[in-house]
């Protein structure tokens, strides 16, 4: 008879908590707080009323026993504005799962004080920061810069900057199946730039039809709204189709006249500046930028091409070919008239300089700018005010003065930097980061930080945006061109020290792979050495990874590279091959150096112990030395892992028996953290189970994206809203949530990656929590008193 009654009340309790939502979603209800005040109230207290008899006939126990309806069910999609019971009235302790494992309720535990504080770009917060690259770059005689870039997070494909500050963006080049380019020039009157229109579905307002794309020329007006004109293309009416089938890869003006490289075509368009139409066009093969020099002849890089190596031409304004013309370059990716009248030119090749050539007859090279080598000069990787990398625009003002951007490679990040006259450097902008996130090195106690391609010095007396000095650049494409960050878009940052060397362990937003990196800074400097590789199981029975790289790949299942040679190619000798379930839920490197990976099945820990070093410096890992470990029971989906040999203790997310995911829901961490201890000894009982933000509707309104745990808090950030809850790591209670705070705006944009979350504790107790934003190019950190 109690046990009938029992379930008729769980079963009374599971209906009110559906109409409470659904209640709770109308209309009136969210407009009328008084009502939702008293309605919350007597719910709160009939439903704990309804647990409290429920577990004190389950257990035995008096009326002091914990309410087992936890607060996700009870608040819907975390609203805060529905007083509960637990939260506002009683310290009642929340029960989750059927183990009864207690979690506290936070509201029981003082909250922790915190600063919000970024790295990675030179502006923190608003609609104007440095944009994550600049592809072209165009500088105006009084020193306005004009850029373009094929895509920006934030919608700031095309900017303009002068003396240091942002001034605008360029509208309207973001959505809608649009997207910036690789050309942009000014005149006096207009800014044009590259971009492309795709197809919406809906050629209403003009837009292309399906399956055709507009590389097109949009015009500006100098501060940065579109500028309509007659027989204008697109829905404002202020773009000029050049072409369907290639991008346009050159604009220049002189007096009336646009000219725009076709790179499809081989041809050279020249337009009216005003009525932007075709005046003529005349045939340049694969030409690229565009720059006028005094006598108002055009010079053109003709891109390398296959075998072909670049130039850069001469020719009239009617289409002449001049007998002058560069051959002694390597990679020339941009070119600018001085006020001089010579040529600069920005060499990409290995000189990684700017080079100036006198052309008043047959062009000779009478100097160059910046550190002969780049980047790579003296110490390799160490950022000078000299030293240039990946450079991707030149120009000069009316005074003298130099504007450089250096890109990086593969798209690292925005440098943009303008030198006096005499080579002294005046301002930097920076924007290095792009779905990305940071780590502390533990040796210096987080005083250096790192991330895929860039090194911090970290001075955190500093006040917040002002603690990081960009140190290093880690990527050399020329001594290390199969180094995987050149092939791949890692984004999750671990940084170790294994018997007291540094390592850098990268991975994907797919968690697809773990790369690894060693240090010499004997041979190398600040450089990242390639020195090993996971990748996980293809579904498909083919290479894990497509295309002519890496090359040797074993053509079926999955392996693990180490570069035992010590020269930063993948070999035929130096494959570890092996096959296993595909789809992998996270990876882990824990403080021993040893490799953890998470499979989202029954038997889905893999252990990889550590076998050592190498004589070249490489952690030595291997498939016979590989442990198969078993999932605990209440996982049925695993996502996140995370292991701690000092204290034996393992932590776990994924998907439940009790929670389950919305469909597959790739992507999140899961429903629930747990704790295990004593884990190398067989226990596979938790400690306690954490119920995280998740929407089972499959929106991700509140969706666990990433967790990070230190010795004393286990963090977690949502997907669209980037909170931080943060749980007491003995207990499993939350003690506070974290978000973005004033020094950024108070705003963040989602977290994107599987790693979009890492903390790190200092020696004096504080803890650092690095937050993915790649919306607006940057590394959120909290600061969390010790």
């Amino acid at each position: 008879m109690i046990n009938k009654l029992l379930t008729q009340l769980k079963k009374l309790r599971q209906k009110l908590n559906q109409h409470i939502k659904k209640f709770s979603n109308t209309r009136y209800f969210k407009k009328n707080k008084t009502l939702k005040f008293l309605l919350g109230l007597t719910i709160g207290v009939i439903v704990t009323t309804l647990g409290i008899t429920t577990d004190w006939a389950n257990n035995g126990t008096g009326p002091l026993t914990n309410n087992t309806i936890g607060s996700e069910k009870l608040r819907g999609k975390n609203s805060t504005e529905i007083p509960t019971f637990t939260d506002k009235i009683s310290p009642i302790s929340n029960t989750i799962g059927i183990e009864n494992l207690r979690v506290q309720n936070n509201t029981e535990t003082p909250a922790l004080n915190y600063k919000t504080s970024w790295i990675g770009n030179t502006i923190g917060s608003g609609n104007l920061r440095v944009q994550n690259n600049i592809e072209a770059m165009y500088v105006a005689p009084d020193g306005t810069v004009y850029t373009n870039s094929h895509w920006d997070e934030a919608a700031m494909e095309a900017g303009i900057y002068k003396d240091g500050k942002v001034i605008a963006a360029l509208g309207d080049t973001h959505g809608w199946s649009r997207g910036g380019g690789k050309a942009v020039t000014a005149n006096s009157k207009y800014v044009y730039i590259a971009m492309t229109q795709g197809s919406r579905g809906d050629t209403k307002e003009d837009y292309p039809p399906e399956g055709t794309t507009w590389y097109s020329v949009r015009r500006y007006d100098l501060s940065g709204k579109p500028a309509p004109f007659p027989n204008g293309r697109g829905w404002d009416k202020s773009m000029l189709i050049t072409s369907t089938k290639s991008e346009v890869t050159g604009l220049a003006t002189v007096e009336n006249e646009l000219y725009v490289s076709d790179s499809a075509a081989n041809r050279i368009r020249v337009y009216d500046t005003d009525t932007m139409k075709e005046l003529r066009s005349f045939a340049v093969t694969n030409p690229g930028a565009i720059t006028i020099d005094p006598q108002k002849n055009l010079w053109i890089i003709q891109s390398k091409n296959g075998s072909k190596p670049a130039k850069i031409l001469h020719y009239s304004q009617i289409g002449k070919q001049l007998p002058q013309q560069i051959a002694d370059i390597v990679e020339p990716t941009a070119i600018a008239i001085n006020h001089q009248g010579k040529l600069l030119v920005a060499e990409n090749g290995p000189r990684q300089q700017m080079l100036t050539y006198d052309i008043k007859d047959r062009p000779v090279q009478v100097s160059s700018f910046g550190s002969k080598g780049g980047i790579y000069a003296g110490v390799a990787g160490e950022v000078r005010d000299l030293k240039l990398y990946g450079l991707t625009g030149v120009g000069t003002d009316a005074s003298g003065n130099i504007y450089i951007n250096s890109n990086g490679f593969n798209k690292s990040g925005t440098d943009l930097r303008k030198f006096s006259p005499s080579g002294k450097l005046m301002w930097r902008s920076l924007g290095l980061i792009f779905v990305d996130n940071a780590d502390a090195d533990p040796k210096t106690d987080g005083v250096d930080l790192f991330t895929k391609q860039e090194h911090y010095l970290m001075d955190y007396s500093k006040a917040a945006g002002k603690q990081w000095t960009y140190k290093a650049y880690t990527l050399n494409p020329f001594k290390y061109p199969q180094d995987p960050r050149l092939h791949t878009s890692p984004d999750g940052t671990f940084v170790r020290r294994i018997q007291g060397k540094p390592f850098l362990f990268l991975t994907d937003m797919y968690n697809s792979f773990l790369q690894i990196y060693r240090f010499n800074p004997a041979t190398d400097g600040k450089v990242a050495i390639p020195a090993g590789m996971f990748v996980g199981t293809n579904s498909a029975d083919k290479p894990f990874i497509t295309g002519n790289w890496p090359p040797h790949q074993p053509e079926k299942g999955e392996w693990i590279w180490r570069d035992r040679n010590g020269n930063g190619k993948f070999e035929k000798n130096e494959y570890d091959r092996s096959k296993d379930y595909p789809y992998l839920g996270g990876w882990w490197v824990d403080s021993k150096g040893d490799v953890w990976k998470a499979l989202r099945t029954e038997d889905g820990i893999r252990h990889y112990p550590l076998q050592g070093i190498d004589p070249k410096g490489n952690p030595i890992y291997s498939y016979s030395s590989m442990e198969k470990q078993t999932t605990p029971k209440i996982f049925n989906d695993l996502r996140r892992i995370e292991y701690f040999p000092e204290t034996d203790s393992m932590y776990l997310s994924g998907f439940t028996g009790d929670r389950p995911a919305f469909s597959d829901d790739a992507g999140v961490a899961g429903s629930e953290i747990a704790r295990f201890d004593n884990w190398s000894k067989g226990n596979r009982t938790p400690k306690w189970r954490i119920v995280i933000p998740y929407d089972s509707t499959g929106k991700r309104e509140v969706s666990t994206a990433a967790i990070s745990v230190t010795e004393d808090y286990v963090f977690a950030v949502t997907v669209k809203t980037a909170e931080v809850y943060v749980y007491n790591a003995k207990t499993g209670a939350q003690v506070q949530k974290l978000k973005p705070g004033p020094e950024v705006g108070g705003e963040s944009g989602w977290i994107d990656i599987p790693y979009g979350i890492r903390a790190f504790r200092r020696s004096n107790g504080e803890h650092l929590v690095f937050v993915e934003e790649n919306w607006k190019g940057k590394v959120i950190m909290y600061r969390l008193a010790g």
